[in-house]
């Protein structure tokens, strides 16, 4: 502040003059400072004169006058002035065009007058006085106050005139307090500014934490306002030398407020731009109060968020009864040759006329078009219809507004969607700005209600669509129980991206995916469904969770879409407890633990899917106790447009800490309770992990391609069984090794791996090996054929066999089910 005041100093006097009613001349309307005697200040000036303060006001330009330029003038002798006098006057409302209202008077007592930047501030100043009279300001208080403050001193006001009791303070400050203005001074080359407690306040940044950066101030803007900001910010080179514009900015508590802001910018030798000196007001009482217009633009944004006919019909309500002060409001839609009331406005039937009473059937009456001429003429001809009270009307039409009705044909699509009444019960005319509101309400409203009704047959052929592309159920888990949730945006009403998917994989592990395509539309429905078959597909040939995002991202890229999607991928090893997680551009799984500690899996994570067709996903490992809960999300629940992500991340966390896990669905359902209005589509995925209470056994020997292969399998599962006491169907095991092993080894190249696992009453031989071709059984085998019979014989002997693909190869399987001694292996 030491700067702004060395830059703008003070005042030994400060006067405003005005019109008098006659609008001869120019009268005192308030002083403060010194005597204005001493200078050589008259109480008035007629127009007729010469002086300083007649050529301002009718020029129009500011004058600014040392000792010898005053006794120029020859209004008062030089040595009645003092010698070191510096004078500004400075017109108030000719500088915009508009008629002039007086003149601002600041004497200073220093012989090197005004310089360039104080000259700049005062014509800033001047401005922002001249928009307070013209916004209707009592001039003999507020300019009053305007030239008090402006000399900086204590006062005591008595009629029209300030009595000076104490010496000069800094101009700045007091005067800029009291008017609601601050003032600035930013450098251009550096973007520091150098703003005075009031700016700070309009603004509402504490000045502790101003930190001197214009960015600062520019982050409270209206994004929608900051370009014009910029071009003061950063303005070129050909820039006019006084801006003035209004923008707004949005307070802690969300309210907007509107600031006017005043500048000049201020340039070096050669014409760069290098200082911008301004002043900021608060604009809300400059501003209109709302008008006829801003009542249409209101309930455009509110029926532009109406998306069913309830929605539509109370907006119109709300719009229309309270602020036109209408004692009852009707809304009908035309279905064929009938008129359909959705909503009435007082619901009470009471409040209606005899004939819609008697029609009062369900929840609205449904009165017979025939009984109402006035009304099917006005859809018919498609006009608006105003009647005043008195009108000759049929007893259904003159009881809804016996002191004024106006009938409003809603026109939609080239034709009519329906009729609104509005009606009251004391005398009322319709000034013109009211009949362009009725007007401007009725082509509103009727595209509205066509849009519900859109809206309504969009919302249930997405929702079908939607719901058709995701899982119908969830399999069943070996210890684990998981649920799923989805819900459509309630904004928009267009099919979303999102989805889920439980994929169970080989031996006790399963895949736990939500994902998320940009946009709501079909096409991204399209991408969505496509996405989940792809994961799904690679997940079940047995590649690791990089490698199924990595190949799904890929794929999506040569798809040549301009959408992109994002996922988290779980794979869960349900024996061990073990979750590999790899995240593509999406939210991080949480996981509660069995004393429910809730947190978010810490997840490097990787691009969102079509963007990098070589982009990494790295794993990450989490270990899952008995009784924890795993969830998978999409923004939707956590994220909206009045809802930040870290609190929504916030708020599931508390609830995943105190909800019951005993039930998995209620835990989903209470996660779900406060979606109501969705900005997005919600999916949620949610898996308790319990545990396997008894763990498979399980055995592994790898294949050596030897001569005598085969019998070292066939020895290897013997000394198994024998050691898991199975004695029971160990010939059929064995059979099934060699054949199995023997396919293998003659059919394919590569490593051969044979896997026995004991689970319960099942034991499982599998073969595992490089070829992707699954075995095919021989339809026909006679006694001549060489080959062929070894997969009939391992379907005959075992309860069920079959294949499944094995990252790049295939694993050959076949259960037996066994019969173990009492105390179990």
């Amino acid at each position: 502040m030491r700067e702004q005041i060395r830059v703008f100093g003070g005042a030994v006097l400060a006067a405003v003059y005005v019109l008098n009613k006659r609008h001869d001349s120019l009268r005192l309307a308030e002083s403060a400072g010194g005597s204005g005697a001493l200078y050589g200040l008259s109480p008035s000036y007629p127009l007729s004169g010469r002086t300083p303060v007649v050529d301002a006001f009718q020029t129009g330009r500011p004058l600014w006058l040392n000792a010898a330029g005053l006794a120029a003038y020859g209004e008062n002798p030089p040595e009645t002035l003092p010698a070191n006098i510096s004078l500004g006057a400075l017109p108030l409302g000719a500088n915009g065009g508009g008629a002039p209202l007086g003149c601002l008077i600041v004497v200073d007592d220093v012989d090197d007058g005004f310089d360039a930047e104080r000259r700049n501030f005062l014509e800033l100043y001047a401005d922002q006085i001249t928009a307070w009279l013209e916004a209707g300001a009592e001039a003999s208080t507020q300019t009053g106050a305007q030239a008090r403050a402006l000399a900086g001193h204590s006062y005591t006001h008595i009629g029209t005139h300030a009595i000076d009791r104490a010496g000069p303070l800094p101009v700045l400050g007091p005067a800029l307090d009291r008017l609601s203005v601050g003032s600035f001074t930013l450098t251009l080359r550096t973007g520091r500014i150098d703003a005075d407690r009031r700016v700070l306040d309009l603004v509402d940044i504490p000045p502790e934490e101003f930190d001197g950066r214009v960015e600062t101030l520019l982050a409270h803007t209206v994004p929608d306002d900051l370009p014009a900001l910029m071009s003061i910010v950063e303005p070129a080179r050909t820039a006019s030398r006084g801006r003035e514009l209004e923008f707004r900015i949005r307070r802690p508590t969300g309210e907007l407020r509107w600031l006017r802001l005043r500048c000049r910018v201020l340039t070096d030798a050669e014409g760069r731009p290098t200082r911008v000196l301004g002043v900021l007001a608060d604009a809300s009482h400059l501003r209109p109060s709302a008008d006829e217009v801003s009542r249409v633009q209101r309930l455009a944004a509110a029926l532009a968020g109406a998306t069913t006919v309830h929605d539509v019909s109370r907006t119109v309500v709300a719009a229309l009864r309270a602020p036109l002060g209408a004692d009852r409001v009707a809304l009908m839609e035309r279905e064929g040759d009938r008129l359909v009331v959705t909503v009435l406005d007082p619901p009470e039937p009471e409040a209606w006329p005899d004939l819609w009473r008697s029609e009062w059937r369900s929840e609205w009456p449904d009165p017979p078009a025939d009984a109402l001429p006035t009304l099917e003429s006005a859809l018919r001809e498609g006009r608006t219809s105003l009647w005043t009270a008195g009108s000759t009307l049929e007893p259904g039409l003159a009881g809804v507004g016996p002191g004024g009705l106006a009938v409003l044909p809603l026109p939609a699509a080239g034709t009519f969607a329906g009729a609104c009444l509005v009606g009251w019960d004391g005398p009322h005319d319709f000034g013109p700005e009211e009949r362009s509101l009725l007007t401007a309400t009725a082509g509103l409203v009727g595209q509205a209600l066509v849009r519900a009704h859109a809206f309504d047959a969009e919302h249930e052929l997405a929702t079908m669509l939607q719901r058709s592309l995701l899982p119908r159920h969830l399999p069943k888990l070996p210890g684990g129980v998981a649920v799923a949730r989805y819900l459509p945006a309630t904004v928009g009403l267009e099919v979303g991206g999102d989805w889920y998917d439980v994929i169970p994989l080989s031996e006790n592990h399963v895949a736990l995916v939500v994902g998320d395509v940009q946009g709501h539309s079909a096409a991204a429905a399209t991408i969505m469904g496509q996405m989940r078959t792809a994961i799904r597909a690679y997940a079940v040939e047995g590649h690791p969770p990089d490698v199924v995002v990595s190949r799904a991202n890929r794929l999506l890229v040569g798809m040549e879409t301009d959408l992109f999607a994002t996922c988290c991928y779980v794979a869960i090893d349900m024996e061990e407890g073990t979750a590999w997680c790899v995240r593509a551009g999406h939210l991080p799984p949480l996981l509660r633990d069995p004393d429910g500690t809730t947190r978010e899996v810490t997840i490097e994570g990787g691009p969102p899917l079509g963007v990098l067709a070589e982009a990494e996903y790295p794993m990450s490992s989490a270990a899952l106790a008995p009784g924890a809960v795993l969830t998978l999300l999409t923004d939707g629940l956590v994220e909206s447009s009045t809802l930040h992500l870290e609190e929504g991340l916030r708020r599931v966390c508390d609830v995943l800490s105190t909800a019951d896990p005993s039930d998995a669905g209620r835990m989903a359902d209470q996660l779900l309770g406060g979606a109501n209005r969705r900005d997005d589509d919600v999916a949620l995925l949610l898996l308790r992990y319990d545990g396997i209470g008894v763990l498979p056994q399980r055995a592994g020997w790898t294949v050596w391609r030897l001569p005598d292969a085969v019998a070292h399998a066939r020895r290897f599962t013997s000394r198994t069984l024998r050691a898991w006491r199975v004695t029971e169907q160990s010939d059929e095991t064995l059979l099934i090794v060699s054949e199995l092993v023997t396919n293998a080894l003659v059919h394919t190249q590569g490593p051969v791996r044979l896997d026995l696992t004991l689970a319960g009453e099942r034991l499982r031989v599998a073969v595992s090996d490089s070829s992707p071709r699954t075995p095919v059984k021989p339809t026909i085998v006679n006694w001549e054929a060489t080959g062929g019979r070894g997969i009939l014989l391992v379907e005959s002997v075992s309860a069920s066999c079959g294949s499944v693909p094995l990252s790049g190869g295939k694993q050959v399987w076949a259960d037996l089910t066994t019969d173990l001694p009492p105390d179990g292996p």
